[in-house]
């Protein structure tokens, strides 16, 4: 068993000889939220598994947030829960330094029994979804940006950003303080156990600093031309926090709204395009306009923005993920672009004429980014083919006029995706339609439940 981005068993007999008490292995796996799962292998397995793969279930895949099958799907019990088989991804296995005992993980794929692709693998759905852009002989360059909350500790139902405290009380510290290095300082172990973990585990983090609200912090990924692996980067860099967070006996979240009166958590995406002469399609040298960017851009730009409405279901896959969207909160809510400007959609940072690229904002921290960067590419790869007008770019400085034009509730979010016809053609008809099947089940136990909200509001008064 050999596929293109498959461990060797070479690479696993290395690693033993530098690990030799390695006792058990952690698969990893990620489903369509998004989610990492797997299982935990002994050491007599490792060779089995890096030479024929191991058999799963496919069900895994496609579990909603609370890691149930959905019935309309057909997948589970009505089809017998049919293997596949899972094999170990290349540059992926690295110790796991949160845990006491000797574990190692690596990442890992899902494959048909027969060796050909498995469609129902987030990792091949962004494969297919890059495929039209590589028959136009482009490449993607592509960098993440996440953003997180740390959690004070505490036996409370109701959690808390784990703010700073002012130094000699027992204050918590008030206000934004956006970038206060000190609250570096009072994380710095914690800090240090993601950088040190994520230098083990091949993770490219770059920038760290504390973000717009008390506890909330954002860790940067560098820059990756194989856009595939640099969403794995991001779930591992996801998986180091949390595992640091167990460490340090820290509560950690990635959703995008935890608290109501503080800012959401983004997935942030920088995108730019190269030819194969090595140009990147999005910059003019010629042009002496600022910034200097090219039609192809633009038209890259008017696609992802006429596929904008239909992703928002991806971009925002649970109930939570749209209390994030809401006006003058740097939360997109048109699909709106402009140059230096973090109040659009799609954002030209300020770059050389090599990174001129495009800042898709959109995102919450929650969402699958392999689902992400696939209708990202899909609207790019639309947007050149049918030459999309953007509309007027947003100036530096200008000020935007706040509309509502993208669905901001759930239901509204997935009847778009359910009726778009562009966005199948990218990541798969079937493999929408198992999305939008699984997402709109969540959404209908969703509020199937009863929330304490309910009851303060109308217990008593009606």
């Amino acid at each position: 068993m050999r596929y293109i981005d498959s461990a060797s068993i070479e690479e696993l007999e290395a690693f033993l000889l530098s690990h030799p008490a390695t006792e058990m292995m952690e698969v990893l796996v990620v489903d369509i939220n998004g989610i990492l799962r797997g299982k935990r292998i002994p050491a007599s397995e490792f060779r089995t598994f890096f030479t024929k793969g191991l058999k799963s279930a496919a069900s895994s895949l496609l579990m909603d947030t609370s890691g149930d099958v959905t019935d309309a799907i057909g997948v589970g019990v009505k089809d017998g829960d049919p293997d596949k088989v899972i094999y170990p991804i290349k540059g992926t296995l690295a110790t796991v330094s949160w845990l006491s005992s000797n574990i190692a993980q690596v990442f890992a794929s899902y494959r048909e029994l027969d060796g050909s692709s498995c469609d129902l693998d987030p990792r091949n759905v962004l494969r297919n979804a890059l495929q039209p852009l590589t028959d136009m002989g482009l490449r993607a360059v592509v960098a993440t940006e996440l953003e997180f909350y740390l959690l004070e500790p505490g036996d409370s139902e109701i959690p808390r950003p784990k703010l700073p405290i002012v130094p000699g009380t027992s204050i918590r510290q008030p206000g934004i303080q956006y970038s206060m290095m000190s609250d570096l300082w009072e994380h710095d172990e914690f800090l240090t156990s993601v950088r040190n973990t994520c230098e083990e585990q091949n993770i490219p983090a770059t920038t760290v600093h504390s973000e717009f609200a008390g506890g909330q912090f954002e860790i940067n990924l560098h820059h990756n031309s194989d856009v595939v692996v640099a969403c794995d980067q991001s779930m591992l860099l996801k998986r180091a926090i949390k595992g640091c967070a167990h460490e340090h006996d820290l509560g950690v979240t990635f959703m995008a709204k935890p608290f109501a009166a503080s800012s959401g958590s983004g997935l942030h995406i920088h995108i730019s395009l190269y030819d194969q002469q090595g140009n990147n399609i999005f910059a003019d040298s010629n042009s002496s306009e600022i910034p200097p960017i090219t039609d192809k851009l633009r038209h890259a730009i008017g696609g992802l923005s006429e596929l904008m409405a239909p992703s928002m279901a991806i971009y925002c896959p649970n109930a939570n993920s749209y209390r994030r969207l809401q006006p003058e909160s740097f939360v997109p809510l048109q699909p709106n672009w402009g140059y230096n400007h973090r109040g659009v959609s799609l954002r030209i940072p300020v770059s050389g004429l090599k990174d001129t690229r495009v800042e898709h904002r959109v995102a919450g921290a929650d969402a699958n980014p392999y689902l992400v960067m696939a209708t990202i590419l899909a609207g790019i790869h639309y947007g050149l083919t049918l030459q999309c007008d953007p509309g007027p770019m947003i100036d530096e400085g200008e000020e935007v006029e706040e509309q509502i034009t993208l669905p901001i509730r759930w239901e509204a979010a997935l009847e778009k995706f359910r009726e778009d016809t562009v966005l199948p053609q990218y990541i798969g008809e079937h493999y929408s339609w198992l999305y939008w099947q699984i997402k709109k089940q969540e959404a209908e136990n969703y509020h199937k439940q009863i929330s304490p909200l309910d009851y303060r509001w109308y217990l008593r008064a009606v």
